[in-house]
């Protein structure tokens, strides 16, 4: 097996070209294999959950979809674009399974608390489970439904906790771009969940 390595951003490009324009499976296949690691990457997060084999799998096939899916002329980095859709098909997997309940993103609730401190653990009651259930998908549907650079821009500084230059420079855009992108994603987010905080 050859060794995997980063692509240079004129050969990933030229290897997107290649796939998308050209049908051009031996491209495909390489981008496959140098993007291997985000899912390592993403799987490390759930390192202590059971099936960790399984895990991965299932991560392998969100980066696939995510190759497939991906447009590369849209101008979003494909690292952003992919680990939403390699972490969101390892936690529906977790979901399913029964395996574990991961906090998605440390946004606040409505009493202060930052979300992912509120981890469950066996001794919480039926109720206070129900209740943080009920928070993470609600939370987890207003993610999905941003923009994609806000969105990517979230997940990179609270999932991946990734520095504002960092984001900045996997997205090619100033940081200044990025606070601007943050903040409105924060406020689209705020204004999804008003009238259900406020009935809470």
């Amino acid at each position: 097996m050859a060794e995997v390595r980063k692509l240079e951003p004129k050969e990933e490009t030229e290897l997107w070209r290649r796939m998308k324009d050209e049908g051009d499976m031996e491209a495909r296949r390489t981008i496959i294999a140098s993007y291997q690691p985000l899912v390592i990457k993403e799987g490390a997060k759930f390192s202590g959950a059971e099936a960790i084999a399984d895990i991965l799998q299932e991560g392998t096939v969100g980066l696939i979809e995510a190759v497939e899916s991906y447009d590369y002329k849209r101008g979003v980095h494909f690292s952003l674009f992919a680990a939403h859709r390699i972490r969101g098909r390892m936690l529906n997997f977790i979901r399913k399974e029964g395996l574990a309940d991961v906090p998605y993103l440390d946004a606040e609730t409505k009493s202060g608390v930052p979300y992912v401190e509120m981890v469950e653990d066996e001794r919480a009651d039926v109720s206070r489970l129900a209740e943080q259930k009920v928070i993470k998908m609600k939370l987890l549907s207003a993610v999905e439904r941003l923009p994609v650079k806000e969105r990517a821009v979230l997940e990179g500084v609270y999932l991946r906790d990734e520095s504002v230059k960092e984001v900045a420079g996997d997205m090619s855009l100033t940081a200044a771009h990025i606070y601007r992108l943050q903040n409105n994603a924060i406020k689209r987010v705020r204004g999804m969940l008003s009238k259900f905080w406020h009935n809470w």
